[in-house]
């Protein structure tokens, strides 16, 4: 079975000492979307799951340690979504192991990855360059009260009015780990043109996510869904940039077809 319970997620275990592949553990994006009416043959959206590494390390042919950050970048079409901590053991099990180039290294990378994702994976050296700006206008500023933290209430999120272009950025996303609770803290930045989105109802809507458990790539999904659904935009661009654990960092993002993806960066969270 490849559920939650059955991955690493929750357990102590010893940090490798030899590269295994089998490390890495796949839990299939269907165990999410079919909670949202999401069929696997019909998407609505188009999109990746970017990870930023930044304790990527193993020794070169003479047996000299190396170090480097990486980014990945998994496709949302793909059948499994890559476990966040057998992803961090799998890394670390080339902290021991000869690689003859950085070259040969991304291809065992891409190989690996693509095998548990089941699509094609990049990766490519370095992080995203750090930004200060949000992104978009920031809604955390606005002034109301909130009592309610769970679970997200679609019902909040309220259109009307002339179309209008924006991206609205929330420093408040906050949501938990399926299995062992911990939390998971993100900035999320939401591009879309069409009916202007009430921004308090849209804020209570992201709050509600504090006591979600769900993985990140599909608490993103959801937003995707619920914003769709309520508000009907033309243009939708979700993308959710996760603070890292463990030396990685996810970076979901989903958007209508045919839009462009969004410009890589990192917070300063991140």
């Amino acid at each position: 079975m490849h559920t939650p319970e059955d991955s690493q997620l929750g357990r102590e275990v010893d940090y490798p000492r030899h590269y295994d592949p089998a490390l890495l553990f796949p839990i299939p994006r269907t165990q999410g979307r079919d909670e949202l009416g999401i069929r696997a043959d019909a998407l609505p959206f188009i999109g990746h799951d970017r990870w930023q590494g930044y304790e990527l390390g193993w020794l070169d042919a003479r047996g000299k340690p190396v170090v480097a950050t990486a980014t990945f970048e998994v496709p949302a079409t793909s059948p499994n979504l890559v476990e966040s901590k057998s992803f961090k053991l799998y890394l670390n099990s080339f902290n021991a192991h000869r690689i003859e180039s950085p070259e040969e290294l991304q291809r065992i990378l891409e190989r690996d990855l693509a095998n548990v994702a089941g699509a094609p994976v990049r990766m490519r050296f370095g992080v995203p360059p750090l930004r200060e700006e949000d992104g978009g206008e920031c809604i955390d500023g606005l002034d109301i009260a909130i009592d309610h933290y769970g679970p997200p209430d679609p019902a909040l999120l309220i259109c009307a009015g002339a179309d209008v272009e924006e991206a609205l950025v929330s420093h408040l996303l906050k949501s938990n780990c399926p299995v062992t609770g911990q939390p998971d803290w993100a900035t999320l930045q939401i591009r879309y043109l069409g009916p202007r989105i009430d921004r308090a109802g849209l804020l209570r809507y992201i709050v509600g996510f504090r006591d979600q458990r769900e993985f990140h790539e599909q608490c993103v999904e959801r937003i995707f869904v619920d914003v769709l659904a309520r508000c009907r935009p033309q243009v939708l661009s979700v993308e959710a940039r996760y603070t890292r654990r463990g030396g990685l960092d996810i970076n979901p993002w989903r958007a209508t077809p045919g839009s462009e993806p969004p410009e890589v960066w990192r917070t300063p969270r991140q």
